[in-house]
């Protein structure tokens, strides 16, 4: 059993499209190359809706409230060194145009083809439920 719980929150932005926005994590990053939803750590103190608004302001460049953000559901994943408890919010609304701060390419994609994308074994659970709500 690997050791603590790291609690990251994720966000799938949603265009008109119904298409989602997915970053491709930087050379250098454990799992360079692999395609998630954006997001990040949750630090102590932080709700959830909180630190997911400030990664989408460090990452993106795009600034949302916590009345656009409605969970849809969660990943629990056993990676070797810790366990990550990830839920994934559904944004719809925003402000600015995402940019890719610290990721090397962002892709909106239909929600039936996120599955050709490479994922990080966290993220990958979660596409059947965007796929259902979608």
């Amino acid at each position: 059993m690997s050791g603590h719980i790291l609690l990251v929150v994720a966000c799938a932005l949603v265009d008109a499209d119904r298409r989602v926005l997915i970053a491709q994590r930087p050379e250098g990053k454990s799992m360079a190359g692999l395609w998630e939803f954006p997001g990040g750590k949750v630090e102590p103190g932080e709700s959830p809706e909180a630190a997911l608004i400030r990664e989408l302001e460090e990452e993106l460049g795009v600034s949302t409230k916590t009345a656009c953000l409605a969970p849809v559901s969660f990943a629990s994943h056993s990676y070797e060194t810790f366990h990550l408890l990830m839920p994934l919010y559904v944004c719809r609304k925003w402000q600015g145009q995402p940019q890719a701060k610290e990721h090397s390419a962002l892709k909106w994609v239909r929600p039936q083809a996120l599955r050709d994308y490479p994922m990080p074994p966290a993220d990958e659970p979660l596409i059947a439920a965007l796929c259902d709500l979608l």
